[in-house]
C-alpha cells in the first residue's frame, strides 16, 4: 500500500511540474530613462492571458508574440512567449504584479517581479546601430495656417500634417493639445488617416494630417495658437542584421512639435460702422418674410428674419422687427441650420415671430436693415427689407373697442337697476355697535399692513425691471428648458433632436456664465465653469456633449443613443447647476 502511495505522489509531483509559467525581466535595477524588457514564459499553450496593470510603468510597445515548437529525441517541446517594453515612471522600489493564464479548467499565475529605478544614467550606444536622426530620417510635425493676418470673426483653418521619411510610424499619442485662447473654434472630424506623397523644404516624404481645426478670431491683435505635441512610436533601421541578412528594425519614440503660432487680427472698421451692426462676418443674404399679410380676426401670422449664406453664422444676432401696437409680437423661436467646414460655416439661422393683430385696419412693418462685412471688398454692406402691410380684415377698430365698452357698461348698469323701487320703506331692525367690532378693528389696521406691502412689492417690481442682466439669464433658463423639453420630443428624430439639445445646453451657458454666443469657445466654457468651482469632469462631459451635437446630426445614430445623450444632458446640466456658485 504504501508503495502505491508513493508512486501515486511521484507522479502527480510530475504532472504538476510539467506546466511552467514565469516572468522574467532585462534587469532588476534600471535609469529612470532606461526602458525594461519583461517576458511572460509558459510551456503549455494556455488561454486567456490577462497581463498585469504595469503601475508605474509606461508601456513603450507590446504585447509581442513568440511561439516555438521543436522535437529533441522523440521529445516535443514548446514555449509561448508575451513580451512588453516598459518605460519607468518614477524612481524607487516598483512592483509588477502577477500575470495569469488558463490550462485545462486550472489558472496558473507568475510570481510578483520587484524592480528598482534610479536616477537617469548614461547609455551607451551599440556602434552598429544607426544613431536617432543620423542619415536622412524625416520626422516633423508642422501647422499650417490657412492666413495670419485675418479680419476680426474671419475664419482660418489650422491642418496639422506629420511628415516623415525612411522611418516607421507605429503610431501617436497627444502630450500637449492645442489651446485656442480667444478664438471660437470647432475640430473638423477626420474619418480615416490615409498617407499622401508630398514635398518638406524641398525634399521628397510622405505626410498623413492628423488633426484639422476652424477659428474665429474673436479679439483684435496679435493671438498666439499654442503647439501640439505628440509622442511619436517610430521603427529605425539599423546596421545590423539578422540571420536571414534582413535589416533589424528598433523601435523607438520620438516627441515632435509643431511651435506657437502667432496669428494678427484686423479689427472691423470703425469710421464706417453702420448703426446696428452686429458682428456678421462674411458674404450673407438678408430676408424678411411673412407667412400672410391678410388675416382675420383672431387668426396669427410668422414673420420669418433670416440670413444666410457663409460667415460665422453661429456669433451673431438678427435685427428685431418693429411692429404696430395693434400687432402683439411674441418672443422668436431661434432655428440654425449651419454645417461646418475648413471653408467655414454655411447655412442659415431664423427667428420666427408670432404675431397677433388686436383690432381690424391696415397696418406697416418697418423695414428692417441688417448689415455685414463683407471680406471679399472689404467693406461694410447694408440690406433692407421691404416695408410690409397687414390687412386685417374684420374684428372691432381701436375706437369701437373703446366707445363700445363704455356704453356696453351703461346699458348693463341700466338694466341692473330697472327694477330698484324709487320710494322705500324701511322697518327697523336690530342693530349691533360698529365700533369696537373685528371687522372695525380689521379694517382700522388694514391701512398699516396693505401700504408696506405695496410699496415693497412695486419695489421689488421695478428691481426686476430694471435688472436686465437678471431678465436675460431667467429667458436663458426658460429657454433651456423648453429646448431639453423640445430635444424629448424628438427623441426618434436625431437631426432635430440634437439642434434642440444643442441650442438648450448653450442658453444654460448663457444664464449661468452670463456670456453671448460669440464668447462660447471650448477653453473659454471650461475656464469660466472651472473659475466657478463646477468639477473638472463634469465640465468635460458638458463640452464633449456640446462638440458631439454638431457631428451627431450626420453620423449614424440609434435611438438608444440618442436617450443616453439626453439622459446624459439632464444629468450634466443638473450637477452643474448644484456645483456652479
Amino acid at each position: 500500500m504504501k508503495r502505491y502511495l508513493i508512486l501515486f505522489l511521484l507522479t502527480f509531483q510530475g504532472l504538476m511540474a510539467q506546466v511552467q509559467f514565469e516572468a522574467r525581466v532585462s534587469k532588476n535595477t534600471l535609469g529612470l530613462n532606461e526602458r525594461l524588457r519583461i517576458d511572460f514564459i509558459m510551456n503549455v499553450d494556455g488561454d486567456n492571458f490577462e497581463q498585469p496593470s504595469f503601475d508605474g510603468f509606461k508601456l513603450v510597445a507590446g504585447p509581442s508574440q513568440q511561439i516555438s515548437q521543436s522535437w529533441i529525441n522523440g521529445r516535443s517541446s514548446f514555449q509561448k512567449i508575451y513580451s512588453y517594453i516598459l518605460q519607468p515612471e518614477r524612481k524607487g522600489a516598483v512592483t509588477i504584479k502577477q500575470a495569469a493564464i488558463e490550462y485545462n479548467g486550472q489558472i496558473y499565475k507568475t510570481n510578483p517581479i520587484k524592480v528598482t529605478v534610479t536616477n537617469a544614467v548614461a547609455q551607451e550606444r551599440d556602434p552598429s546601430d544607426r544613431p536617432p536622426g543620423s542619415g536622412n530620417e524625416l520626422l516633423n510635425l508642422v501647422a499650417e495656417i490657412s492666413k495670419t493676418n485675418p479680419y476680426l470673426n474671419e475664419p482660418i483653418t489650422v491642418v496639422y500634417k506629420l511628415y516623415f521619411n525612411n522611418i516607421g510610424v507605429t503610431g501617436f499619442k497627444e502630450l500637449a493639445k492645442p489651446k485656442y485662447n480667444d478664438f471660437w473654434n470647432q475640430n473638423i472630424d477626420i474619418k480615416q488617416l490615409s498617407i499622401e506623397e508630398g514635398n518638406y523644404q524641398g525634399q521628397r516624404c510622405y505626410y498623413v494630417i492628423l488633426k484639422k481645426a476652424i477659428l474665429y478670431p474673436q479679439k483684435a491683435g496679435k493671438l498666439t495658437i499654442e503647439p501640439l505635441s505628440l509622442d511619436i512610436g517610430v521603427q529605425l533601421p539599423t546596421n545590423r542584421r539578422d540571420m536571414f541578412g534582413q535589416m533589424i528594425i528598433t523601435e523607438d519614440n520620438k516627441v515632435v512639435s509643431a511651435g506657437a503660432k502667432t496669428i494678427n487680427v484686423r479689427p472691423l472698421p470703425e469710421s464706417t460702422k453702420p448703426e446696428g451692426f452686429t458682428g456678421a462676418v462674411g458674404r450673407l443674404n438678408f430676408t424678411v418674410t411673412p407667412s400672410k399679410t391678410t388675416l382675420k380676426n383672431g387668426e396669427s401670422l410668422d414673420l420669418i428674419v433670416s440670413a444666410q449664406g457663409t460667415g460665422n453664422m453661429k456669433l451673431f444676432t438678427l435685427p428685431k422687427p418693429v411692429v404696430p401696437n395693434a400687432l402683439e409680437m411674441y418672443d422668436p423661436v431661434h432655428d440654425e441650420k449651419v454645417t461646418t467646414s475648413l471653408a467655414g460655416m454655411s447655412g442659415r439661422i431664423t427667428d420666427k415671430y408670432t404675431i397677433i393683430p388686436q383690432y381690424k385696419g391696415k397696418y406697416a412693418i418697418k423695414p428692417m436693415q441688417f448689415s455685414y462685412f463683407d471680406l471679399s471688398s472689404g467693406t461694410y454692406k447694408t440690406i433692407t427689407s421691404k416695408e410690409i402691410m397687414v390687412d386685417v380684415l374684420d374684428g372691432p377698430t381701436p375706437a369701437e373697442a373703446n366707445t363700445g365698452s363704455t356704453a356696453k357698461n351703461i346699458a348693463v348698469k341700466t338694466e341692473q337697476f330697472k327694477n330698484i323701487k324709487p320710494k322705500t320703506i324701511l322697518v327697523g331692525i336690530a342693530k349691533n355697535d360698529f365700533y369696537g367690532s373685528d371687522l372695525y378693528l380689521g379694517l382700522l389696521f388694514a391701512p398699516f399692513i396693505i401700504i408696506p406691502l405695496i410699496i415693497l412689492a412695486k419695489k421689488k417690481k421695478e428691481a426686476i425691471d430694471s435688472d436686465v442682466t437678471g431678465n436675460r439669464i431667467r429667458m436663458n433658463n426658460k429657454l433651456a428648458k423648453k429646448y431639453l423639453s423640445q430635444a424629448k420630443k424628438h427623441l426618434n428624430n436625431k437631426e432635430p433632436f440634437y439642434i434642440a439639445l444643442e441650442k438648450a445646453m448653450h442658453n444654460f451657458l448663457k444664464a449661468k456664465l452670463h456670456i453671448e454666443t460669440s464668447e462660447m469657445s471650448k477653453d473659454n466654457i471650461r475656464e469660466l465653469l472651472l473659475s466657478r468651482n463646477a468639477n473638472p469632469e463634469t465640465v468635460q462631459n458638458f463640452i464633449a456633449l456640446t462638440e458631439n451635437c454638431e457631428f451627431a446630426r450626420y453620423a449614424p445614430a440609434s435611438s438608444a443613443s440618442i436617450q443616453q445623450d439626453y439622459d446624459k444632458a439632464v444629468l450634466i446640466i443638473s450637477e452643474l447647476e448644484k456645483q456652479i456658485v
